[in-house]
């Protein structure tokens, strides 16, 4: 019944449009034309009044369609101000010369201003000197915040940064996208800022709680591997026995290591991994950590070949021990899910025209899925074909190596196909200032 009366409702509105004045306007000469056929002799009578339908059928039809698609397009545009209004995340949206036309009620709650002192003006760096326009400004120019971590790859749209405030604690995500002019050129930004600070607090108090389990763990898991080792020792063990005690052995180990993972996930989330950045020749550390790694993957069947840059690299900014668990993360699953007989290729390379150092991990392994390599850096995270090909394992090793790579500086991803192999790519910046100046908590 509601149906029916908006249906009654909306047609007899399409009467009282604006558009349809002109439909209003010929309406009285179409009238008229039709009065004069009545004039006219019989053979003439008939082509007027059809004339004059189809003049008013096609001026009804337009002032109808045109009325309509205006009155959509406001109602749509009453949605959307209604959409934006009642955001939970603050909008601001500014032109290229950094003039706000945008300022919805969670931007007003989140930056303590009203919308009648921001829209309108324009946004400077010079503006941080006022106490009350700082956190605008800052969220605006990203670059003046204590802390600032991109969440995206550099050159990708919608860009996303986590900007970190300690007095008072804030932590914002700021989501920037650029709409681009008929000239080719940035017009105006568009960004959504999310309040996370209760969120980092959640998660500080899950990591806190995973650290301290891991902690309790780790010392009985050690006793129990102990235990294990002293007596595999053991002169008068059966076979059945010994087996038992490798497997209990092996186990152990792996529970020892899936306790270590947490525990550097926590620390990681938190942003207290505790990173110390030195000078470092990345081929001969590169070297160092393949030294032991060449024996084990031989053992294994595989062959390992490491191709070193084809001119000496600048000394480059990185934590050595950090870096490493990142590099032996990568190695260990090009080792882990590779086929008998098959290769690693370690390389690094340096093109002049980028402002980086990459370093790839390639393999003849069993690949990844299409649709899983989105996912095959998110926690706990195993492809279906991994989980078949080596049951053990904790989806965490690429999770810690990206983050690590990522509080260099640099990127981290892969490339792979089916049956035929992957190839994981980290990046290193060669200028040292675009190092994070603070290390950040993790999303």
């Amino acid at each position: 019944m509601d149906l029916l009366r908006q249906k009654e409702k909306t047609y007899s509105s399409f009467w009282a449009f604006p558009e349809m004045r002109v439909f209003w306007i010929h309406a009285p000469f179409l009238v008229a034309l039709v009065w004069i056929a009545f004039f006219l002799e019989p053979s003439f009578q008939y082509a007027v009044i059809a004339i004059a339908v189809i003049l008013g059928g096609a001026a009804f039809s337009y002032a109808f369609r045109v009325g309509r698609e205006t009155n959509e397009g406001k109602i749509e545009h009453v949605q959307l101000q209604t959409a934006i209004l009642n955001f939970s995340d603050a909008i601001v949206a500014y032109d290229k010369d950094f003039t706000v036309a945008l300022f919805n009620p969670a931007a007003e709650r989140l930056f303590h201003l009203r919308v009648e002192e921001v829209v309108g003006r324009t946004v400077a760096p010079k503006n941080a000197e006022d106490p009350a326009w700082r956190l605008l400004v800052q969220a605006v120019f990203p670059t003046l915040a204590p802390i600032m971590t991109m969440q995206s790859e550099p050159g990708r749209q919608p860009e996303i940064m986590e900007l970190v405030f300690e007095d008072p604690e804030l932590v914002l995500r700021v989501v920037t996208t650029t709409i681009i002019g008929s000239d080719g050129r940035p017009e105006r930004f568009i960004k959504i800022i999310r309040d996370r600070t209760h969120e980092v607090q959640i998660m500080r108090s899950k990591n806190e709680f995973i650290t301290v389990a891991s902690h309790q763990l780790r010392t009985p898991i050690t006793a129990v591997s102990w235990a294990f080792e002293t007596l595999k020792s053991e002169p008068n063990l059966s076979e059945e026995a010994k087996e038992i005690l490798e497997k209990a052995t092996a186990a152990s180990k792996e529970l020892l290591g899936i306790v270590e993972d947490l525990l550097k996930v926590s620390k990681i989330e938190e942003g207290k991994f505790g990173y110390k950045f030195e000078p470092t020749d990345l081929a001969a550390f590169a070297e160092k950590i393949l030294a032991p790694f060449v024996p084990q993957a031989q053992k294994a069947g595989l062959t390992v070949y490491f191709n070193r840059p084809q001119e000496p690299l600048a000394p480059l900014m990185i934590d050595p021990e950090k870096f490493a668990m990142a590099l032996e993360n990568v190695l260990d699953n090009a080792a882990r899910y590779n086929v008998q007989n098959g290769e690693i290729t370690v390389t690094i390379n340096r093109e002049d025209d980028r402002p980086f150092v990459e370093v790839s991990v390639k393999d003849t392994g069993i690949g990844i899925p299409a649709e899983d390599i989105p996912k095959i850096f998110t926690k706990f995270f195993r492809a279906q074909n991994a989980l078949k090909f080596k049951t053990e394992g904790s989806g965490l090793g690429l999770y810690i190596a990206k983050n690590i790579v990522r509080a260099h500086g640099g990127e981290m991803w892969v490339e792979s196909e089916l049956e035929r192999g992957t190839v994981v790519h980290l990046t290193l910046p060669l200028d040292k200032n675009l190092l994070p100046a603070r290390e950040a908590p993790v999303a």
